[in-house]
């Protein structure tokens, strides 16, 4: 199996433990840590499929999804 695979199999896996998150908790502060590893997720997605296109439009794209992250960890302290 490749690398490409073992990084979208662990894309994949942080994805649905965010969907999970987001379907259990009630909590607020573990709404947004779900949120959270669902960002992870997809840039994750980004930077891997940026990389294996040579493409450098997703890498750029994952720097939004950081400072999205970062919006979101204010709003939750």
């Amino acid at each position: 199996m490749s690398s490409a695979h073992v990084l979208l199999l662990v894309s994949h896996a942080l994805f649905s433990l965010g969907v999970y998150g987001i379907l259990t908790r009630r909590n607020t502060i573990a709404l947004l840590l779900a949120i959270e590893l669902i960002l992870n997720a997809a840039a994750l997605n980004f930077v891997l499929f940026s990389r294996l296109f040579s493409h450098v439009q997703g890498q750029a794209f994952v720097l939004f999804i950081i400072a999205l992250a970062a919006c979101e960890a204010v709003v939750g302290l």
